[in-house]
């Protein structure tokens, strides 16, 4: 007898638009981690600052439950 091990789908796919606490940024790629997907986020590029950047924006690792659709998101009246 085999058992068979159905993987829940991601949520969320590269390229979306998400948002996050702490800004707005795009999905690059996602991963299963124990049992939970994580998802490396870049994140939007803010207003140039004074002294001009240095390098490239930040990416960061979020887990699902971090992460909303900006499409589902509650515009404020």
């Amino acid at each position: 007898m085999s058992a068979v091990i159905e993987l829940a789908r991601p949520k969320f796919c590269q390229g979306q638009k998400v948002e996050f606490i702490g800004g707005l940024g795009t999905i690059i790629q996602c991963c299963r981690n124990s049992g939970n997907w994580s998802y490396l986020v870049e994140m939007e590029m803010g207003i140039e600052p004074e002294m001009g950047r240095i390098g490239c924006e930040t990416t960061i690792l979020l887990f699902e439950t971090d992460i909303i659709l900006l499409q589902d998101y509650p515009l404020a009246a």
